[in-house]
């Protein structure tokens, strides 16, 4: 018989990954899902106004997210997702083959 594949390929972004003490200050405490990490960005920045009037694209961070984005300058919504990035780590499972 045939080696069964995961069904879902994207699955990768359900895995919970863990988060940075300074990513934690923002959206609150890991693991959790890298779609769960992005809603929760996206809550901060909409809670606390931070996406630009006349270029939605850009974020305005305040000091919480300039923590965590290394800038307080604004950023590019694309941009940004690359800088969270940096503060996931892959949680350490076992994997079952």
């Amino acid at each position: 018989m045939a080696k069964e594949k995961e069904p879902k390929k994207n699955s990768a972004f359900m895995k919970p990954v863990n988060l940075s003490e300074t990513l934690e200050e923002l959206i609150g405490k890991g693991p959790m899902a890298r779609t769960e990490v992005t809603k929760k960005v996206w809550e901060y920045i909409k809670k606390h106004k931070l996406q630009d009037a006349t270029n939605k694209r850009n974020i305005n961070p305040d000091a919480k997210l300039a923590k965590v984005l290394g800038s307080n300058q604004p950023i590019d919504m694309f941009k940004m997702t690359s800088k969270i990035a940096k503060h996931l780590k892959e949680t350490e499972v076992a994997a079952s083959h």
